[in-house]
């Protein structure tokens, strides 16, 4: 598809983006990094008069510690988190969703809003995200909202996200310091590869050895990206042990089962999920890792 003539305009701040809109003389969408938005725009899947460039407001640029939280700007992009010092410090989770995405090319140019508001099944960024319990503050032209991550997302390219709004940040709590964490992804091939599965998880003992907290996050999994409760349930104050991972495991395929169904990519994630979760957990609680 050719692409037609179209205006653009670069905002200064988030309310201008948003005053621009929702412009009803335009269609107008935002960009930020374009790696999906040109993408769509090719297949013919959105269209637009003008596009209004977020990528240089200023306060969706930053990354910054706000008391017991690590605020991230929603235009920063994946190579940017990749690097921080803060996010490598407190945040390594996110560090290593955003490392996996596509090229160097990609990272540099994706950001990490651009990722949340597209809103595709296989966002690498959307586990790591929930699993670290992340708010998205939106700018909307009624005013300012905090949204849950794992509420913005509520199935594949569809969001909750008001119309004619932008995603400003995200607040992501830093985890205590005993926590550890893992992010794990399969694709049809070592770089560049859109993911078919991933997972996120992050967890924590407690004096006695036994499972203070644990969360279990996989993506490209089901239409909403959530933690996994059942599975987590199974180690939930429990010492880690073999066995009990094992089960974890299981009880996540049977989680994404009752959730999905039997689909046609079934009979592999049934398989590969409970993989994924047990590597995920040996590696949080501290087990050796079955080669």
């Amino acid at each position: 598809m050719s692409i037609k003539h179209f205006d653009y305009v670069r905002a200064s701040s988030c309310a201008e983006a948003v005053a621009l809109l929702s412009d009803p003389t335009h269609i107008s969408r935002p960009l930020a990094g374009g790696t999906d938005l040109m993408v769509l725009r090719h297949k013919g899947e959105v269209q637009w008069d003008r596009l209004v460039d977020i990528s240089q407001v200023p306060e969706m640029r930053t990354i910054v510690q706000q008391g017991e939280a690590i605020v991230v700007g929603a235009a920063v992009t994946h190579a940017e988190i990749v690097e921080h010092p803060l996010i490598q410090r407190y945040l390594p989770l996110l560090a290593d969703a955003c490392h996996s995405i596509g090229s160097p090319q990609i990272r540099n140019r994706g950001t990490i809003g651009g990722n949340v508001a597209n809103a595709a099944a296989c966002a690498d960024t959307l586990p790591a995200l929930v699993c670290l319990d992340a708010v998205a503050r939106i700018v909307t032209k009624d005013g300012e909202m905090a949204v849950p991550v794992k509420d913005v997302v509520v199935g594949p390219n569809r969001t909750s996200l008001p119309a004619a709004s932008v995603i400003r940040d995200f607040v992501i709590p830093i985890p205590p310091a005993q926590a550890r964490m893992a992010f794990f992804k399969i694709g049809r091939r070592q770089v560049q590869s859109i993911s078919r599965l991933s997972l996120a998880c992050l967890g924590w003992l407690d004096a006695d050895g036994r499972v203070a907290e644990v969360r279990i996050v996989p993506g490209a999994c089901t239409p909403q990206t959530q933690r996994f409760d059942q599975a987590e349930a199974v180690m939930l104050g429990q010492v880690p042990t073999e066995e009990l991972v094992r089960k974890a495991g299981q009880a996540g395929a049977v989680q994404m089962i009752a959730i999905t169904g039997r689909r046609w990519s079934t009979p592999y994630k049934e398989l590969a999920l409970p993989a994924l979760i047990e590597r995920a957990l040996r590696k949080v609680f501290g087990l050796p890792e079955v080669r």
